[in-house]
């Protein structure tokens, strides 16, 4: 699997309570935040209102994206 390096920007008091439950949870920061990022994907593949919406962005670019494929 390939993985990514990604940078956030956190208010402090946000990055404070972040590392007291990590610790709380006996886990990296790393570790919660790709968690927390797992929950929140699977949560909007959940929601047909997103998947709608997901659905007529892929189709509003579909052109351009076969237009790139024939480069």
């Amino acid at each position: 699997m390939t993985t990514y390096t990604t940078t956030i920007r956190l208010p402090g008091p946000t990055a404070e309570a972040l590392a007291a439950v990590s610790k709380a949870d006996n886990r990296s920061i790393s570790e919660a935040v790709r968690k927390a990022i797992d929950e929140h994907i699977d949560a909007r593949r959940a929601d047909p209102a997103f998947q709608q919406r997901l659905a007529e962005l892929f189709e509003s670019e579909r052109e351009v994206f076969e237009r790139l494929a024939k480069l």
